[in-house]
């Protein structure tokens, strides 16, 4: 069983920084899907729908949402089996849950994801 462990949130001021990861569990079904998988970060603000905001391929390459392109990076330590995403000049429309999963999602690996607050 695949899973997925996001760590990092917190409260931060608005301009501020975060640093978020996400570790696959050590199992050796878990290696193989990270390794082979494009992964994402996702969020879901309050009220609103769970959105996708940066993904990174096997190879590296990586895409953004608008709304988070040239503030957030999106980055993979395949040996770590590690996802991380740094979060620059945090706005407070970025207050979300965050959660990591292979891109398209799977409903098996959605973990609990952690909570990013952004305050004026």
């Amino acid at each position: 069983q695949v899973q997925l462990v996001e760590s990092g949130g917190g409260l931060v001021q608005a301009g501020g920084s975060l640093r978020l990861s996400c570790a696959a569990s050590r199992s050796i079904f878990s290696a193989k899907i990270f390794v082979i998988n494009t992964m994402g970060w996702y969020r879901q603000a309050p009220g609103k729908q769970r959105e996708l905001v940066a993904t990174i391929t096997s190879g590296g390459s990586t895409n953004y949402a608008d709304s988070v392109k040239g503030r957030f990076t999106i980055s993979r330590d395949n040996a770590r089996r590690t996802v991380y995403l740094q979060m620059n000049n945090l706005i407070p429309e970025d207050t979300a849950v965050y959660y990591c999963n292979v891109d398209p999602s799977d409903d098996r690996y959605w973990g609990q994801g952690t909570q990013v607050t952004v305050s004026i």
